[in-house]
């Protein structure tokens, strides 16, 4: 008798029998198939972030790497200096634009830092005077920053600076253009359009002290308020001024040539594996990299990624867990239902049936259990891996916020004013928390592919017994 038609006969007789494999089934590849489309959202989801924020390398100066160079001359000027920075330590705008035109680079930003002192015609925002008697000449000025774009600094992303007139610094900024913070525009009576004059100080041997005359291109508000209480003018935020490089270089001492002298460079990779293609460009643009050496800052990714990545590696290892645990459970139970059958396979064998084809009569049905079972899991395993792994991914998200929310206390020493800014967390992404669960043909191959080896394992153990097996044994002994 065909064995398809013995296979038929058996799962339609024995209704509760098919009905309780196909559910065991029906829970296995429902599972795993969760599994599966988790790591695949998860997968989908940082390959998306990986494009979206990219990751940032920063180029800026290592004073060891400087001194190990043997190339520092202790130059500043026109005279040596013994124990100072030279021009080899001066990283130069000129050779930072040409490895911002690197291919894996989609975007670069960069900042220069200096200080001016106040002028008769150009007064600090100092509501309460310093205590009598303080010497405050090394803080009583401007803190200047030169930057690339204005409006890319943290400070003007979180919303805690604003401009209120004119605009701010860009690529096509002049080199004498300033933005001025609103409270000393008012002090001063400017506007845009309206000219100021700073002046390098005297704390700088040898440097020229004479004024320099830049135009208003721009106010700004920052929403730190008076104290009420007597604050170093430096560290006011009111007193922070913004330039071009030039500008920020002329006020700090130091050199104009190839662009201006730079604090620091970032560049904003395609893709955080790009490091080694740039660090490759940066060296044929001139770069030397043992003293300004690269490093890459992926927080951003590794922050919208992380709780994602936990939930997908741990169903990783929840689809192996029910893998191996549904194999073993399916083959006890297709053991004791051989060992109910035995009297079945006695006969069958007297009357000559080939043992290979009693094992496939066995795996024919299995396999039509699994394979209903994998039909219906494609259809309900896409709302089940959703409420599952978004359950997984809220508790991820929550540690990860909890611990972001820990390290934003502490001081931001990257933060180009210098002042270490805390708290200030407004600009980090928020961590993925929900997942884009789709059902695609390779996943239901996969499903259907491990459901069919479940099965397969599960009827081929326990049955290798059947092959083993003599009619008459069978018969007389009965068990």
């Amino acid at each position: 008798m065909n064995l398809f038609k013995r296979a038929w006969w058996r799962l339609t007789g024995t209704p509760g029998r098919t009905l309780m494999l196909v559910g065991l089934f029906l829970v296995i590849c429902t599972l795993v198939l969760s599994g599966f489309l988790i790591r695949s959202a998860a997968a989908r989801a940082a390959d998306d972030a990986k494009k979206r924020v990219g990751a940032v390398a920063t180029m800026q100066l290592d004073v060891n790497g400087l001194l190990a160079s043997a190339k520092n001359d202790g130059t500043r000027g026109s005279g040596r200096t013994p124990g100072t920075i030279g021009a080899a330590g001066d990283l130069k705008r000129d050779l930072v634009d040409r490895i911002c035109a690197s291919s894996v680079v989609a975007e670069c930003n960069y900042t220069a830092d200096g200080a001016a002192f106040p002028t008769a015609t150009t007064r600090l925002h100092q509501p309460v005077p310093p205590p009598g008697g303080q010497d405050t000449t090394g803080t009583d000025l401007f803190k200047v920053d030169g930057v690339r774009k204005l409006d890319e600094l943290s400070a003007f992303r979180n919303g805690d600076s604003r401009l209120v007139a004119g605009k701010g610094i860009g690529p096509d900024t002049s080199n004498d253009g300033i933005v001025v913070e609103e409270r000393v525009a008012q002090r001063n009576k400017l506007k845009v359009g309206g000219t100021v004059k700073l002046r390098i100080g005297e704390l700088m041997p040898g440097v020229d002290t004479s004024e320099h005359t830049f135009e208003v291109v721009g106010i700004y508000r920052n929403s730190t308020a008076d104290t009420g209480q007597y604050v170093p003018a430096m560290t006011d935020p009111a007193n922070q001024v913004y330039t071009n490089i030039e500008g920020a270089s002329l006020l700090g001492g130091k050199t104009t040539d190839a662009g201006g002298t730079l604090k620091s460079a970032t560049f904003t990779l395609h893709d955080p594996e790009d490091l080694d293609r740039l660090k490759a460009d940066a060296e044929k643009a001139g770069a030397d990299l043992r003293i300004f050496p690269l490093s890459v800052n992926d927080k951003q990714y590794r922050t919208l990624v992380g709780p994602i990545t936990e939930t997908a590696s741990f169903a990783t290892v929840t689809v192996w867990l029910i893998a191996v645990a549904g194999t073993v459970i399916l083959a006890l139970v297709v053991a004791s239902d051989l060992r109910e059958r035995r009297g079945e396979l006695g006969i069958l064998l007297s009357l000559g049936e080939k043992k290979p084809r009693l094992l496939g009569q066995h795996l024919v049905e299995t396999i039509a259990c699994a394979a209903v079972a994998i039909a219906l899991a494609g259809v309900g395993s896409r709302f089940v891996s959703e409420a599952i792994g978004n359950r997984l991914l809220a508790g991820e998200v929550a540690t990860a916020t909890a611990e972001a929310r820990n390290e934003s206390l502490q001081p931001d020493h990257s933060d180009p004013s210098g002042l270490g800014r805390q708290g200030d967390d407004q600009s980090r992404p928020a961590p993925i928390d929900s997942l884009d669960v789709t059902v695609g043909p390779a996943d239901i191959a996969k499903v259907g592919a491990t459901g069919l080896g479940i099965a397969a394992l599960a009827t081929l153990v326990p049955g290798a017994r059947v092959l083993r097996l003599h009619p008459r044994d069978i018969l007389t002994k009965g068990h």
